[in-house]
């Protein structure tokens, strides 16, 4: 005997402020579309969905984003005072990436380092 499963899609999630196939397209859109459809989401919300999004580990990244369209206020009214802070966090600069090691020059002329500390010798005198 099978089981049927139900194969109706996507939980709602009752602390998202917005419907599923809303938050889905917002999630799927591509960097210059997402202006487009943040913009139809009132100020509030917006803000409501910018720190729902923020406590998300997988979607920090776009709950910042979505917060760069909010006003501090509307944060802080939604979330409070982490609302402050997801303000803060949404306007710093991107790290930049870590600069290239050195080669090292060739020839061999550089100084070894070993990372097994003193030889074993020097240990138990």
């Amino acid at each position: 005997m099978t089981q049927a499963h139900p194969t109706s899609g996507a939980v709602p999630d009752p602390d998202c402020p917005i419907p599923m196939e809303q938050l889905g397209a917002i999630y799927r859109a591509e960097a210059e579309d997402l202006p487009e459809l943040l913009a139809v989401i009132p100020p509030l919300m917006r803000a409501k969905l910018a720190a729902y999004l923020y406590g998300k580990s997988h979607m920090h990244q776009l709950g910042l984003t979505v917060a760069r369209t909010c006003e501090r206020d509307d944060l802080v009214r939604a979330a409070g005072e982490i609302g402050a802070v997801i303000h803060g966090q949404s306007r710093l600069k991107p790290a930049r990436p870590a600069a290239p090691a050195a080669a090292p020059p060739s020839g061999g002329g550089g100084r070894k380092i070993s990372l097994g500390g003193a030889s074993s010798k020097h240990l138990f005198d």
